[in-house]
């Protein structure tokens, strides 16, 4: 990602109606879906600032890797412990059969060969052990946004489950998730696209805005996996 990025998610990663509201959606996806035990163990890859540490501890001992080196900083002082810096699909260093959940939150898309990246998670996990990933959706929707974020690509829910499956894993509960406000972002873009002011700013918008989509987006927190859902933004989904 461009420096600009990891500046902003410090920034406002404890603000932005779309940290605040996706970590409690996942958090309920999790509650859920996992079925984890109590002394789970849990590794966030590309766990940028750290802004997802604390939900993931609500299910267990958490462990973390990020390769920038002052997101790292940043994420160490929340977890309390150093934060490893084994890149993907390496993974080297990394132990291997030892986790229950490894969770990647918008980190698949930033990879190359999602293929290799995504079996070498399977590698790290215990017998029955979940990978949850989460991608940015609809390759139509290519912006400013992905390329400041150097994605290699937007998923479909096919596109995805492909690779889910080429990585020997097999795909559960996929859904939608943030399609409540996929009208006003699929606009957005489009707009952008014909205007040509295709932006790659995506600091939080005036308090009550961002109180507003906060509220909104959280919503889903009620539906995601409960009830099928429009196409959103992103997609969801564990693979095991």
């Amino acid at each position: 990602m461009d420096r600009i990025v990891h500046q902003r998610m410090a920034e406002h990663d404890s603000t932005h109606w779309w940290y605040r509201a996706r970590r409690e959606i996942l958090s309920d996806y999790l509650t859920r879906y996992a079925g984890l035990p109590k002394d789970a163990r849990i590794l966030e890859i590309g766990c940028g600032t750290g802004h997802n540490l604390s939900m993931l501890a609500r299910f267990g001992a958490v462990d973390a890797i990020e390769i920038d080196a002052e997101s790292r900083a940043i994420a160490e002082q929340r977890l309390g412990r150093p934060v490893g810096d084994a890149p993907l699909p390496e993974l080297p260093g990394v132990e291997r059969g030892a986790y229950d959940l490894v969770a990647v939150l918008d980190v698949v898309e930033h990879i190359e060969d999602d293929v290799a990246a995504l079996a070498a998670m399977k590698s790290l996990l215990k017998p029955g052990g979940k990978v949850l990933i989460a991608v940015p959706a609809h390759q139509w929707m290519w912006s400013a946004h992905d390329v400041v974020n150097h994605h290699h690509r937007r998923y479909s829910k096919k596109t995805l489950a492909a690779a889910i499956c080429a990585a020997g894993l097999k795909p559960v509960k996929m859904r939608w998730f943030n399609s409540l406000l996929f009208p006003l972002a699929a606009a957005a873009r489009i707009a952008g696209r014909l205007t040509g002011r295709d932006d790659s700013d995506d600091s939080p918008p005036p308090g009550p805005v961002n109180a507003l989509f906060e509220r909104v987006f959280a919503l889903e927190r009620h539906l995601v996996g409960r009830v099928p859902m429009t196409p959103g933004v992103s997609i969801v989904t564990l693979a095991q």
